[in-house]
């Protein structure tokens, strides 16, 4: 069953390369064979990655000990849902998790989204395959393929943390990796929006449920995550300032804020700039919290240990950031507020001072974690 996960990372790769570079030349160049090629291989790749997800919960659940990843994360004894948690539990299978749920999410949006938004679609599918062909060239291309096999077969496998081995695991992670990739949806329109020049609300009508389910997917994800590390001891209660857990709260304050200036441009076609520069940064927020948790580079009790893949997810960040507010950047001509802010105590100027209070609360958070990695000073002697 690893061969046939193996084959299906690299269908899954291929056609999200395809479905990328189809995506955006066939919406630039207005080539209608071009998008449905792209929409067709987002759906070919969500099928090629469903199957490697399914080799390797066979491999997880048969006991398959030759497998690596199988031997490092379950055992004999394992329970049935700790079993089927240790697919994200290790981070060769959070990755594969993150791209066939991306890819899910991907065919959702192309195959639900109304009929006026369909000139946005080619463009939404190959940002999508974009993102999703990074995750599978970090498993490929990065030594962390969950298909890898041992020289020999233990008898048995080392098991899942004891720390994991809590109800909290079968749900808290999944929820924030529901509500980090669901972003990419609402990230992927808003590039679509910028580079077919067609900036007005559709492309926010077309995103509103997305954006809801991710801060949905979010504030869930947060709250089991408090409530796990108040029942988990030595995880420091409810919150303990880790760089992990700020992480996670980074994008949630960026969307808090867009879900509330959103209705300002839909009702007074005021804060666009704002709008689409929320949806880019909850994104680039999103990876970045990805990069912590993979990097090792700032200590914490949740991140994975330090690993080259911390330098591919840091240049994806560097090289999307770049991309995407330069063409931001291109386009504010276009972003011009339909109406003016009247007065300073105004409807509209309320939602402006809500989005500087909570972007400086990021900023905070954001600083702050940045600055853990120096430690927390000497310790106090008396």
């Amino acid at each position: 069953m690893t061969v046939l996960g193996t084959i299906g990372l690299w269908l899954a790769f291929l056609l999200g390369v395809w479905g990328a570079l189809a995506g955006i030349v066939g919406g630039l160049a207005e080539r209608p064979d071009l998008a449905r090629s792209a929409r067709h291989a987002v759906f070919a790749m969500c099928g090629a990655l469903l199957i490697a997800v399914f080799s390797l919960e066979w491999a997880l659940f048969h006991h398959d000990f030759n497998v690596e990843y199988v031997a490092a994360y379950t055992s004999r004894n394992l329970p049935i849902f700790y079993t089927w948690s240790a697919l994200y539990a290790g981070q060769k299978g959070s990755l594969l998790f993150w791209a066939t749920v991306l890819s899910v999410f991907g065919s959702l949006a192309l195959a639900l989204t109304p009929r006026h938004n369909r000139a946005l679609l080619p463009y939404v599918a190959g940002v999508v395959s974009a993102v999703a062909a990074f995750f599978i060239s970090v498993m490929l291309f990065g030594h962390a393929s969950p298909f890898e096999r041992l020289a020999y077969t233990p008898l048995d496998g080392n098991g899942l943390n004891p720390q994991l081995q809590n109800p909290g695991m079968v749900f808290h992670p999944p929820m924030l990796y529901l509500g980090y990739i669901s972003i990419t949806i609402p990230y992927a329109f808003a590039m679509a929006a910028l580079l077919s020049k067609k900036l007005d609300v559709d492309w926010l009508v077309a995103i509103r449920k997305w954006t809801l389910l991710s801060w949905l997917f979010l504030s869930i994800g947060i709250c089991l995550g408090m409530w796990w590390a108040y029942v988990e001891l030595g995880w420091g209660g409810y919150w303990a300032w880790d760089p992990v857990e700020n992480a996670s709260l980074l994008p949630w304050l960026t969307m808090t804020a867009f879900l509330h200036s959103v209705m300002i441009q839909e009702k007074r076609g005021m804060l666009k700039k704002w709008n689409l520069a929320l949806i880019i940064g909850s994104w680039l927020l999103s990876i970045f919290g990805t990069f912590i948790t993979r990097s090792g580079v700032i200590s914490s009790v949740h991140s994975f240990t330090q690993s080259n893949v911390g330098y591919f997810f840091l240049g994806f960040l560097i090289v999307a950031g770049i991309v995407s507010f330069a063409l931001y950047a291109n386009r504010l001509p276009l972003l011009e507020a339909e109406a003016r802010l009247e007065s300073m105590i105004s409807r509209e100027a309320s939602f402006l001072f809500n989005n500087l209070l909570l972007i400086g609360i990021a900023f905070s958070v954001l600083w702050g974690t940045g600055r853990s990695s120096r430690g927390v000073g000497r310790p106090c002697r008396t």
